[in-house]
């Protein structure tokens, strides 16, 4: 399996259809029609790539705070 945001392999299981990317420090989830690609905020919480707080942050900035939060 491949992330689909970066294509990497280094991809751990998390949950039930739920994977990580350590490349790309994303949580992501599968479904029969798509893939719900999410990051995980400071507190632990995962916020999806379609949330309106995520869209006035710029995507360096925003991968960046993702890995921050794993450390």
């Amino acid at each position: 399996m491949n992330c689909p945001v970066c294509s990497g392999r280094a991809i751990g299981k998390v949950g039930v259809e739920q994977f990580y990317c350590w490349d790309c420090c994303v949580e992501f989830a599968t479904q029969t029609d798509k893939v719900v690609i999410y990051d995980l905020a400071e507190d632990g919480s995962l916020v999806a790539w379609d949330d309106p707080v995520l869209e006035n942050i710029p995507a360096a900035v925003e991968a960046e705070i993702s890995c921050a939060a794993m450390e």
